[in-house]
């Protein structure tokens, strides 16, 4: 298995197909662990999501000529298993409640 940097993810949406398209909505995503400037925009210094719905990527836009070196955009299949992962935690039983 290779592993690369993706952006972090800070919100967690969906991800859907509907046979033409995959369509990801409500995710939130930051910088990688890089954290280069390549993502930030060169005058407003905000970060803007990229989406290919073709090809089910979602990632962030990279202001680099070239584009980005430092990051990969997460794909439809990774994003689905985030959330069914996140469902599965969330399903499990704590036999104690949280310290607090």
């Amino acid at each position: 298995m290779t592993r690369t940097q993706k952006p972090s993810v800070f919100q967690i949406g969906r991800v859907w197909d509907d046979g033409h398209a995959v369509v990801v909505s409500g995710w939130g995503l930051g910088l990688c662990a890089a954290a280069c400037a390549c993502h930030r925009h060169p005058s407003a210094g905000s970060l803007a999501i990229a989406e290919d719905q073709t090809e089910g990527l979602l990632g962030l836009v990279s202001y680099r000529e070239g584009g980005c070196e430092c990051c990969e955009p997460w794909t439809a299949d990774e994003l689905t298993a985030i959330v069914r992962d996140l469902e599965m935690v969330a399903d499990l039983d704590a036999p104690e409640p949280l310290a607090g």
